[in-house]
């Protein structure tokens, strides 16, 4: 009976002891096993005619694709306000486009297109570069695509807005754009962005604002700068983790930045955004160039019906882009261009998503 006493106060420090060992143990062995490379091929020139597109296309040796991106050349003179982004999307092979049914189009995707398309000018210098986010994670090792489509565009600067959605219990991690077809001269995406499918974000017409957490939709805009129609459609796609992981423990966090202009006839701007130290990996981004005040009013187009994209990519602080091979890419650039008018109270807006798998 006397020794109880002695007995207590030694198991009270054993099970303290015990208790810190539980709570540094796990510390320790956590990391974040998302990595990413970006691929490019270099630029292809073109497109070399009026009213046309090219495709190119960036690819994945190893790794899913997350996202991709686009950088055009556009030349000199008013030539250049005819060259534009016609799309930035996800394929199967390189070549072939996911313009069928809406819904679960793709798994596993490792090819990236780029496409440059042309208005009624063309310029020598016009070239189009493609770029694959490719994408490992010990926890993520599928990837499904999500499309869906809308008619439209047709009539003068007006915008075709439409959204993709990832499946339940999965994470957005990256999206694209699309519009068709290119003989519409005046017909281009003017904006691939991440949101949410909440009333919120007015079900994807309002975009993610900086600091969000796990979007959950890629949304894309049809602008139609001098009316026009020949089955005018514009696509938006999503990348998303595969079914039947348990993401509960992942963090995608949104990363936005809008700056003001262009604003004056034939002129260019550029705005880049990156993820800070503790957001996790790059893993995709996306660009517009609108009326502003995205992330709080459904989404409008900006003050020119010629205004459009010339790039959305993965670049460095500066927002020059980044090489092929690259494995530390932290920033996104957009690259916005007017048409050959002014453009007043036009906004240039660049998305970065960065993931942390929590594993």
């Amino acid at each position: 009976m006397g020794m109880k006493p002695l007995r207590h106060p030694v198991l009270g420090k054993a099970l303290i002891a015990g208790a810190l060992l539980a709570v540094t143990v796990p510390g320790i062995a956590y990391a974040n096993t998302v990595g990413v490379t970006v691929r490019t091929p270099g630029a292809t020139s073109g497109p070399g005619s009026a009213f046309s597109e090219i495709s190119t296309h960036a690819d994945c040796s190893s790794g899913l694709i997350s996202g991709g991106g686009i950088n055009q050349a556009i030349g000199t003179g008013s030539s250049s306000n005819g060259n534009h982004v016609m799309g930035t999307e996800p394929s199967s092979d390189g070549s072939t486009e996911y313009t069928g049914s809406s819904g679960v189009v793709g798994t596993d995707v490792t090819h990236w297109l780029g496409i440059g398309g042309s208005g009624g000018a063309v310029n020598a210098s016009f070239s189009t570069t493609p770029y694959a986010v490719c994408f490992t994670s010990n926890l993520i090792n599928h990837t499904q695509v999500v499309m869906n489509k809308i008619s439209g565009p047709t009539s003068s600067s007006t915008v075709g807005l439409v959204t993709a959605t990832c499946p339940a219990n999965t994470v957005l991690l990256g999206g694209g754009a699309r519009t068709t077809p290119a003989s519409i001269g005046s017909l281009k995406p003017i904006a691939s962005f991440p949101t949410l499918n909440n009333a919120g974000h007015d079900y994807g017409q309002k975009a993610a604002a900086d600091g969000e957490t796990n979007p959950d939709s890629w949304t894309a805009v049809g602008w139609n700068g001098g009316g026009g129609n020949s089955n005018n459609t514009t696509y938006a796609y999503a990348v998303c983790s595969g079914n039947n992981i348990d993401v509960s423990g992942v963090t995608v966090k949104v990363r936005y930045s809008e700056v003001s202009g262009p604003a004056s006839a034939t002129t260019g701007q550029t705005a880049t955004v990156g993820c800070g130290g503790q957001d996790g990996k790059l893993v995709s981004g996306g660009a517009a160039i609108s009326g502003g005040s995205v992330t709080t009013t459904d989404f409008t187009g900006p003050g020119s019906g010629g205004d459009h994209l010339n790039g959305s990519f993965p670049s460095d602080s500066s927002g020059n882009p980044v090489s092929d091979g690259t494995t530390t890419a932290a920033y996104w650039t957009a690259f916005t261009h007017t048409g050959g008018t002014s453009s007043p109270n036009t906004y240039s807006d660049v998305w970065v998503l960065c993931a942390d798998d929590g594993v």
